[in-house]
């Protein structure tokens, strides 16, 4: 560890954030050079590489651009910022931690992994409405909660306190948070929603969904004894709401103030509303224009439906990137940091990487991290999603008599051809690159179950008996966070005017719902995550007893023994497994990085989480396909030789395999044992000089098995003692 410390930075070939630096442009003209320099490779980590979750957020800033157009009167969302149009009416939404989207996915998928219940028996319509008006309402009233109790605390010390300061920066910093959206129509909808419907339906019980005039009014007891409501006399007295609403009052004129002076285009409406909702005032308007106010909620209610419609479907193949670099970051759940994973993000599509123009800047970067005997930059892994998977025997339809799916063109798709061309870059820097196939119905578990895996394997057949065939693992199925059956979201009903009153419509076409098509992670970004983090001997120590701290995990066989049940991701069960049909199929091809979602036990707990099945390469082997740590393990030693060798000096490598107890060799052999020890039991390693050819021939044995290593022998000057 303390020669090679890391072997596990992974290098992600997607676009996150087209807006930021990426890869190419950073690496600029290559002409005539072999090696970047130290600075620009500074500069590349600096803009490129994250090392959790939030550093990512932080980085890229994922974001979609919003714009109106007055032509059709809608609201048009974009992944890339739209050209000439004027940077001012243009909003960049950033898709983080506080967007109601992603929130409520983080939710869903921390909530499902803590009951560990599969798919078909999890409801995910509790969770769905979190993007409903109603429920961003409801953390607008935590952060209201929130504020008035700060604002309290600094109203009740005196100036110049050092801890009224304090609480001044916080709420400075609250304030902060809940003015970004001033300018922010389509954010300020549903609070206008909401503040309707409060209003209309006031006195209402909570699940009522119809009220009646409301006049404020007191209890007495008239001459004949007789109780009764009267109404309740005005009075221009405020002594007794100042008494108790100081606090209020106070923040009124202070959200009003922060709206006039941030709002670009300042609204009597929205600022009351503004104000109202951060500061609900305790006197109720008696006189309402009904008939106006349900125009206006329905109106809002159905535009809010509609934006948010197409805000999901355009920031949805976003979000399951950004849920992809998540789960990669998750698997590393240890609470003892080690050797902690870490990724470069290319952050340009694939097709524009493989570029016949730019792959020699592919080349010349990887060639500086990967071939040099220091190796802390050194990519171990990479990582390709939604490579295309086309799907045969589709009967074409000439007339179509029932309304079915909307024909999609499928953007951001990478295809087969790409791929290749990134194998035959990357292999010569040996780096072991995991893909996954587009998201959708037919590349989950469930498809899996049914259909079993001979439509990957036709889809890899020309991966097989290239050069390139070890390093490139598929992995499967992709991962559902909402099933496309499951994906709808009501929104709100509309509001009808009765005789009576006002009252939220029961018809069933009047209820306002979106649906949100499924939503999936790529098998790739959880496959690489599980292998990034056993690479670290702590997390290693976190599930097993037999662990050596000098090694890391690159000969950690997770198909060996329990070791998958140990080593679980972090994603939870979603059928309730594969029948022994399928189970036999995928035993019998030793195809791929395959994921299980099986009922398992060990030592008596039950299994909740899914585990890894399968963890092959396109490698061809006497069992079907090879084991991906063998490639690991080689280029482990591989490295390690010419560290150690000076360059694969003859007389070195000779030391290095020879019987003396100092040998690297013998040193290897003597710390047998571990889960993690370079050489296992069962294992050896074994050379031959050709001096004809100046190679130097390594057989390494894994389990009876050989693979071969050849490295260019360095002549030294002095005769060579074996």
């Amino acid at each position: 560890m303390d020669i090679i410390n890391q072997t596990n930075r992974t290098l992600l070939f997607e676009e996150i954030n087209p807006e930021k630096l990426d890869l190419i442009t950073i690496v600029g003209d290559v002409k005539g050079i072999d090696s970047l320099s130290d600075d620009k490779i500074k500069e590349i980590n600096e803009h490129l590489l994250v090392h959790n979750f939030d550093e990512f957020l932080d980085k890229f800033s994922p974001s979609i651009y919003s714009f109106f157009n007055a032509a059709n009167q809608k609201v048009m969302y974009t992944l890339k910022k739209p050209e000439g149009i004027p940077d001012d009416t243009i909003s960049e939404i950033k898709i983080d931690q506080s967007n109601d989207f992603l929130r409520m996915l983080f939710t869903l998928i921390d909530t499902k992994r803590s009951q560990g219940i599969t798919n078909v028996d999890f409801k995910f319509e509790n969770l769905l409405d979190m993007i409903s008006p109603k429920k961003v309402m409801d953390d607008i009233r935590q952060v209201r909660k929130e504020i008035h109790y700060m604002y309290g605390q600094y109203d009740k010390l005196d100036d110049g306190d050092p801890k009224k300061l304090d609480v001044g920066d916080k709420l400075n910093i609250m304030f902060e948070e809940a003015s970004r959206n001033y300018n922010n129509v389509m954010a300020m909808l549903p609070l206008a929603i909401e503040d309707i419907k409060t209003r209309l339906l006031l006195g209402r019980a909570q699940e009522d969904t119809s009220s009646e005039l409301i006049q404020v009014g007191q209890l007495t007891i008239g001459e004949s004894g007789e109780l009764k409501i009267i109404e309740a006399p005005k009075s221009d007295s405020t002594d007794l709401m100042l008494l108790d609403e100081s606090t209020n009052t106070d923040l009124t004129q202070v959200f009003a103030e922060d709206y006039g002076s941030l709002s670009e285009s300042p609204s009597t409406y929205v600022q009351d509303l503004v104000v109202r909702t951060f500061c609900p005032l305790p006197a109720v308007r008696a006189e309402v224009n009904a008939a106006l106010e349900v125009q206006n909620y329905n109106t809002y209610l159905e535009f809010y439906k509609n934006a948010k419609d197409d805000f999901v479907k355009t920031v949805k193949p976003l979000v399951e990137k950004i849920l992809g670099v998540k789960m990669f970051f998750d698997q590393y759940a240890v609470k003892n940091k080690g050797m902690q994973p870490s990724m470069l993000i290319a952050n340009s599509k694939l097709d524009m990487l493989v570029k016949s123009s730019n792959i020699p800047r592919l080349e010349t970067y990887l060639n500086t991290v990967n071939s040099k005997n220091e190796f802390s930059d050194t990519i171990w892994f990479g990582i390709v999603p939604s490579v295309e998977l086309e799907t045969t025997g589709k009967v074409k339809v000439s007339r179509e008599r029932f309304r079915g799916n909307d024909k999609v063109v499928k953007q951001d798709g990478n295809s087969m051809e790409s791929l290749t061309m990134l194998l035959q870059v990357i292999k010569d820097y040996k780096v072991q690159l995991f893909f996954s196939f587009e998201s959708g119905e037919d590349t989950t578990f469930s498809s899996m179950a049914t259909a079993g895996i001979d439509k990957y394997i036709d889809k890899c057949a020309g991966l097989t008996r290239k050069e390139y065939s070890e390093f490139a693992i598929p992995s499967a199925p992709n991962f559902t966070v909402i099933p496309k059956e499951k994906s709808g979201v009501i929104i709100d009903s509309r509001m009808l005017q009765t005789e009576n009153g006002v009252e939220l419509s029961k018809d069933k076409e009047d209820i306002l719902k979106l649906w949100i098509e499924g939503v999936y992670i790529g098998a790739a970004y959880v496959a690489a995550g599980i292998v990034a983090a056993y690479q670290c001997p702590e997390y290693l120590r976190s599930n097993f007893k037999n662990v050596n701290r000098e090694f890391p995990g690159v000969r950690f066989d997770i198909e060996a023994g329990d070791n998958s049940l140990r080593s679980v991701t972090t994603m939870t069960k979603e059928i309730s497994g594969f029948t022994n049909t399928i189970k036999d199929s995928i035993n019998r091809k030793n195809f791929g990085f395959i994921f299980s979602s099986e009922n398992a036990q060990l030592q008596d707990t039950d299994i909740k989480r899914i585990t890894v099945y399968k963890s092959r390469s396109m490698a061809m082997s006497e069992d079907g396909y090879d084991s991906i740590y063998k490639t690991q393990v080689s280029t482990y030693i591989e490295r390690f030789l010419r560290f150690q060798t000076g360059d694969f000096k003859h007389e070195n490598i000779v030391k290095f395999f020879s019987n003396n107890p100092s040998s690297q060799k013998s040193r290897w052999l003597g710390k047998r044992g571990s889960v993690n020890s370079i050489i296992q039991e069962g294992d050896d390693m074994s050379y031959i000089i050709d001096e004809k050819s100046n190679l130097c021939h390594i057989d390494l044995v894994f389990n009876g098995n050989v693979k071969n290593l050849e490295v260019m022998i360095t002549k030294g000057t002095s005769a060579v003692k074996a």
